[in-house]
């Protein structure tokens, strides 16, 4: 079992910046490729970043390639999103969630991932 609790988020303007935390119980924290996804009124969660066991291999949703940048500290239990350059559409409620264990590949999908956070509410104004 994994439980996974988001921080970080809130009220950004436009062009501005923010980080989230997720910070995770359990001794196996190391083994799980982490992700973040997002989910905006009326729409489903979509995929926005995702990170291997190691740390060594990433991947990001184009609509946020070249802003946000995801990391991982797993002696600190924790993985984090760098959001920059911030848009109203990115917009969203931010989850965290761990998934497959010592997976080589990219995990994108929500159903792959088994744990969830409680979400981090996220609002760019204009």
């Amino acid at each position: 079992q994994v439980q996974l609790v988001e921080s970080g988020g809130g009220l950004v303007q436009a062009g501005g910046s923010l980080r989230l935390s997720c910070a995770a119980s359990g001794r196996t924290f190391s083994s799980y490729t982490m992700g973040w996804f997002r989910q905006a009124p009326g729409k489903e969660r979509e995929f926005v970043a995702t990170i291997g066991w190691s740390g060594g291999s990433t991947y990001y949703a184009d609509s946020v390639k070249g802003r946000f940048t995801i990391s991982r500290d797993n002696p600190k239990n924790t993985v984090y999103l760098q959001m920059n350059s911030l848009k109203p559409e990115d917009t969203a409620v931010y989850y965290c969630a761990a998934g497959p264990r010592y997976r080589v590949g990219i995990v994108t999908t929500t159903q792959e991932y088994d744990y969830w956070g409680q979400g981090t509410q996220v609002t760019v104004a204009s």
